[in-house]
């Protein structure tokens, strides 16, 4: 297994200087050598009709731990990009509660990563979406 070579400051610190926009969002709850865990702060504009987690926030969510996942391995490489996900959709995530995204690395090559990604509402056992993801590690140099 590769070393970290982000802490968890510092994937704290390069989401607010790198994307301001949502950093706000998100909260890096761990990282370490089996994954990431990241919280999505849920509010109001995160919600569909039917007072549920709507599924572009999920998607954003199980994309931006996977990216800060990968980061937390290689280093701030703000160019590795999502070239593919896959997203399942198994339970309604309970309105009024956090999600948390609990991302792991199931390859990590010099061009590609590839990993999964368990979303579960706080305080419940069950995943709420799985997301397969594959993303895209520009050339060093």
């Amino acid at each position: 297994m590769s070393l970290l070579k982000m802490t968890l400051a510092e994937l704290q610190a390069f989401l607010r200087s790198d994307m301001p926009h949502m950093a706000e969002d998100f909260r890096v709850e761990r990282s370490d050598q089996a994954g990431l865990c990241l919280r999505l702060r849920v509010s109001a504009r995160h919600l569909r009709p039917g007072a549920t987690v709507s599924g572009p926030a999920m998607f954003g969510l199980a994309d931006v731990a996977m990216y800060l996942a990968i980061l937390a391995r290689i280093g701030p490489v703000a160019l590795a990009v999502t070239t593919n996900c896959s997203m399942d959709f198994m339970r309604k995530p309970r309105a009024g509660c956090d999600l948390l995204a609990e991302a792991r690395i199931l390859k990590l090559g010099r061009r590609l990563a590839v990993g999964d990604v368990l979303l579960y509402c706080e305080g419940q056992g069950e995943a709420v979406a799985r997301a397969g993801l594959t993303y895209s590690i520009p050339p060093v140099g």
